[in-house]
């Protein structure tokens, strides 16, 4: 007869807030000049290589508060003042990433471009060449001429 496996309990690292580490705030309590990276975003932001400044707990976390928050959901808080504008690529780089791309969506037997990359590395081709069926018209770009790039980015 086989065993049957007990699950263990996860031992909780229990670390005690100290001063020696990064600030931690809760999700109702961030001071002004404090955004996430996804906040740094939405305002045309980057860090600009600036490490965090403080750490958001995640929501276990807040009903613990003289515990530090080492769960993989906290999150990082940059300082506004350290970030620096998004870089916007040149117009060379967008054909370069449209090239790349278009070399993932573009099926080497029918020469149709699609809006989603294919499985080429293993299949070689699109499913409708693959298995021999007429693809839908909403699934690729309807040209009369060669497939051109389109910048994707």
């Amino acid at each position: 007869m086989p065993r049957t496996r007990r699950k263990r309990r996860r031992e909780l690292k229990r670390v005690p807030r100290t001063d020696a580490t990064l600030p931690e705030h809760d999700r109702g309590a961030i001071p002004e000049g404090l955004l996430t990276r996804r906040q740094l975003r939405e305002k045309g932001l980057s860090p600009g290589g600036h490490d965090p400044v403080a750490v958001l707990r995640c929501k276990y976390c807040s009903y613990r508060p003289d515990q530090s928050c080492n769960h993989p959901t906290r999150g990082w808080l940059y300082s506004v003042e350290l970030a620096r504008p998004k870089r916007v690529p040149t117009l060379a780089q967008e054909w370069a990433l449209d090239r790349a791309m278009a070399a993932r969506s573009t099926c080497p037997q029918c020469r149709r471009r699609y809006y989603f990359c294919l499985p080429l590395r293993t299949q070689g081709s699109c499913d409708p060449c693959h298995k021999g069926y007429e693809p839908s018209p909403d699934t690729y770009f309807t040209a009369t001429a060669p497939v051109t790039h389109r910048l994707a980015a």
